[in-house]
């Protein structure tokens, strides 16, 4: 399916200013379809011919839809578009005409026109037409609810007429909340409530409001009622400023315990300040969740925080030991054991610094590789190189990985490159391991791969007896669920081929 920009690019003349201006537009008309009851189609005239094309179409959460197909791509002509036209060409919100119907559906239809304008304020010309469509198979006598919701659908259809709706959206500002359905509150141009939801009255009766807000000063209203004055004082000169025809940013105010969202929309048909539009959503779950979540956060990252300091303390307590034992593979074993565990403590260092249970992997297992290439028993100097990128792994999988890179990068850098026999001998001119990622198909492909010596003729991995094999095939094949292989490489050297899946595990 096409975009409202490709729609409007390919098949119109419209200048990316007013372009823009519908992308706005549809960002917003949710509002003014929920408050009509109707469904909202945006039309566009075809550059060639006296015909108009559908870029966008949104259906009302308060009614049903008179659409039960998507209108977006469709092109209309003839008889069909009459209240389009007048709409376009004369400027104005058509309303006339008798009901038409849609298969088994009596709609009503209406034409506002949409204008953009000018640097200078200035009301500019109509760039394109909304169609407003009223399912009328459900038409009843309107309670006094939906007498507000249309009245105040009547003034925004008027703005967006003028071009002066919809307002400017602020730099990183959503337009998801809240909705009309959350809560409205209507105020005369003094400020004062002349109507308020039922959902609204619920959200200020959380706030410790009881009485009906039908004659209050909303402004004065929510600064008494905030539990911080400067958030109160904030809340209510975002109200005044919409009396006066700004469209301030949402704001929260808490009090009693409880949270709401706010929203202030100028209301001037016609130019001329009648009052504010006020959206009001009721957040104190959502805050409490957060909240919580937040705790959780906190809580698990300061686990992870331990838990890489008990390992630190047993790594320096394995090192003591080794220090203290006079066999040579003894010592080895537990200098091992400390760069295993020295692993494990990077990926909880990570997850205690990160708020999920996630990971950037690249940076941990560039450190693993860096400290292979120091710590390994061997006296050949081998360079390190990694191609592509990990990502960001979870932790259940990060923490297994991490050890299995750890022992393939030490066997490459030990086993590979075997000090000469003699003296004189050159030792391993260019050694190096390169350690290649790719992520292919939910799966992680990665290749430990050296230009050493290779394996021996009688290699066989399943039998063999070292530990740091049989740490690889059960980790690889257990915990990572994947699997593992340790061949020669045509050109010389060995490489180790592990595939990890990405998927729910």
């Amino acid at each position: 399916m096409s975009t409202l920009r490709d729609l409007v690019e390919e098949h119109t003349s419209l200048r990316p200013v007013d372009i823009d201006h519908l992308h706005r537009l549809a960002g917003e008309w949710q509002l003014l379809s929920d408050l009509s009851f109707a469904d909202l189609l945006l039309w566009v005239p075809v550059a060639a011919g006296g015909s108009f094309l559908c870029v966008a179409q949104v259906r009302p959460t308060t009614a049903p839809t008179a659409y039960q197909d998507d209108q977006v791509g469709r092109t209309v002509d003839g008889p069909e578009i009459a209240h389009l036209t007048i709409a376009y060409a004369q400027g104005r919100i058509w309303r006339e005409g008798d009901p038409v119907w849609y298969g088994n559906t009596p709609a009503r239809h209406e034409a506002m026109p949409v204008r953009l304008r000018d640097a200078a304020g200035e009301t500019g010309r109509v760039i394109a037409v909304i169609g407003r469509d009223t399912n009328l198979s459900t038409a009843r006598t309107p309670s006094q609810l939906e007498l507000n919701y249309l009245t105040t659908a009547d003034d925004l259809a008027q703005m967006v007429a003028d071009g002066t709706f919809p307002p400017v959206r602020h730099p990183g500002e959503t337009t998801s909340a809240p909705r009309v359905g959350d809560g409205l509150i209507r105020l005369d141009a003094s400020g004062k409530v002349t109507y308020a939801s039922p959902n609204a009255q619920s959200a200020f009766r959380r706030l410790g409001f009881s009485a009906h807000l039908v004659g209050e000063d909303l402004a004065v209203l929510v600064h008494r009622l905030a539990d911080d004055p400067l958030d109160g004082t904030d809340v209510a000169n975002r109200f005044l400023a919409s009396l006066r025809g700004e469209a301030p940013a949402r704001k929260e105010i808490d009090a009693r315990g409880a949270a709401m969202l706010t929203r202030a929309l100028p209301l001037m048909p016609a130019g001329v300040p009648i009052g504010a539009l006020v959206l009001v959503r009721d957040t104190t779950e959502v805050r409490r969740r957060d909240r919580a979540l937040i705790t959780k956060d906190a809580t698990i990252r300061e686990i992870h925080h331990r838990v890489k300091n008990n390992l630190q303390t047993v790594a320096a307590l394995l090192r003591l030991q080794a220090r203290r034992v006079e066999q040579p593979s003894a010592r080895a074993a537990l200098e091992e054991s400390v760069r295993r565990v020295a692993s494990i403590a990077l990926v909880h260092e990570t997850l205690s610094m990160s708020s999920d249970e996630a990971v950037e992997f690249d940076g941990i297992v560039d450190r693993v590789a860096s400290a292979a290439t120091e710590v390994a028993s061997t006296e050949i100097s081998v360079a390190m190189h990694r191609a592509g990128s990990f990502g960001v792994l979870p932790a259940e999988i990060a923490t297994s990985l991490v050890m299995v890179l750890n022992e393939l990068l030490l066997n490459a850098v030990e086993h590979g490159f075997p000090p000469p026999a003699e003296p004189a001998d050159v030792a391993w001119p260019g050694a190096r391991v390169v350690m290649t990622v790719q992520r292919l198909r939910k799966q992680l492909h990665v290749t430990v791969a050296d230009n050493g010596q290779g394996l021996p003729a009688d290699f066989d991995a399943d039998a063999g007896s070292r530990l740091g094999l049989q740490i690889v095939r059960a980790l690889a094949t257990g915990e990572l669920r994947g699997s593992i292989e340790l061949r020669n490489r045509a050109e010389g050297g060995t490489e180790a081929v592990l595939v990890v899946p990405l998927g729910r595990r």
